[in-house]
């Protein structure tokens, strides 16, 4: 028998991260926009990438590119960090405030990402229980953050799966919680774009606060992988001292500063996905055997009353994907669908119509 070496003892039992990519007509999955970046912006980048030169290395410390965020946030190109899409800010966060002997609290359900990093960076997960509606319980989040006192405290929101955007009372609370252990308060805002307020506004060097966000959503650039953080410069400073070196390419840099450009045309996208999400929250609502949760994200969470994973099935079998927590612990039986072109959700509903029907539920 061959022998080999062996992973590190606490991930031989870790499951990866994936997400079903299926050969359909409508993949409503994984929450990408259902819009391709602007002509014009495509043409600009384009035409940048042209001009560069590949045989040198990119800019180490991306610095129009976050000059160019921070411009955005008002802000400055020191209290901002970017990377390879939001996943790779929260590495850089846990492998720099993170573990051994240290831990991350998570509000489940949440990005499972969240808890999967930690552990793949040797941080404790304290996982804590959020309301039946899917809402964080200021009282028992500040209570649960002063006995574990945790390095990092993790809040999405809009929350991934549920779409739930916390109000700004309960992350306030959190954040005077977080600054008395000496912990980090990590806001996900991959979805922010879409909700009615950010953490970004409570973003100071006095606050112990960093908010993650990403050009895969709004920004349609999902397949070139950007994402970028919002911080304090004591924070943001020892984020880059962790980060590999060179590890934004010249592509994803200059596309990330040409993109600010068209915040116009983003602004109309995100009116257009938030009407259009409503209109599906209104279809959803009026069939039966079925209950829907409010978002403010850009996709929307629906419980199946009967086997959500039939349904799914049925779904995929008519050409239509969503994604299926209906075996997740907490979602049982639930449903996310990601907001599609109006043509999209329209064949989704009459998907779900159908296999609703089908499957039996009432």
């Amino acid at each position: 028998m061959t022998r080999h070496i062996q992973p590190r003892d606490d991930l031989r039992s870790l499951d990866g991260y994936h997400s079903p990519q299926l050969d359909v007509s409508v993949r409503l999955n994984t929450n990408e926009s259902p819009f391709a970046p602007p002509v014009a912006f495509t043409e600009a980048w384009t035409a940048a990438i042209s001009a560069r030169d590949y045989h040198r290395y990119p800019s180490r410390a991306a610095t129009e590119l976050r000059t160019a965020i921070g411009a955005a946030f008002a802000t400055t190109s020191d209290r901002v960090f970017a990377a390879n899409g939001s996943n790779e800010v929260l590495q850089t966060l846990l492998l720099t405030y993170g573990g051994s002997g240290r831990s991350a609290l998570v509000f489940e359900p949440t990005y499972a990402l969240h808890a999967h990093i930690a552990r793949l960076t040797a941080t404790e997960v304290v996982e804590s229980e959020r309301r039946d509606d899917f809402t964080i319980d200021a009282t028992h989040a500040v209570e649960r953050i002063e006995r574990y006192r945790p390095a990092i405290t993790f809040v999405c929101s809009p929350n991934n799966p549920t779409g739930t955007v916390e109000p700004r009372a309960t992350v306030e609370s959190m954040l005077e919680a977080v600054r008395a252990v000496d912990g980090l308060l990590v806001v996900d805002e991959a979805y922010g774009d879409f909700a009615d307020w950010s953490a970004t506004e409570l973003v100071g060097e006095e606050h112990p606060l960093v908010v993650v966000r990403t050009y895969s959503k709004v920004w349609s650039l999902a397949g070139l992988r950007l994402g970028y953080c919002i911080g304090p410069t004591w924070a943001i400073a020892e984020l880059d001292k962790v980060v590999l070196p060179y590890h934004l390419s010249i592509e994803k840099q200059l596309a990330g500063v040409l993109a600010l450009d068209f915040g116009a045309d983003m602004a109309t996208r995100v009116a257009h996905i938030v009407e259009e999400r409503n209109r599906v929250v209104t279809a959803l609502e009026s069939l039966a055997g079925i209950t829907v949760f409010p978002s403010g994200a850009n996709f929307v969470l629906f419980r199946v009353h009967g086997d959500g994973h039939a349904v799914w099935q049925a779904m995929v079998e008519r050409g239509v994907l969503v994604r299926d927590f209906s075996r997740w612990p907490r979602v049982e039986d639930c449903l996310r669908v990601t907001i599609g072109t109006r043509a999209e959700n329209d064949e989704m509903l009459a998907a779900l119509r159908a296999a609703l029907e089908e499957v039996g539920v009432r």
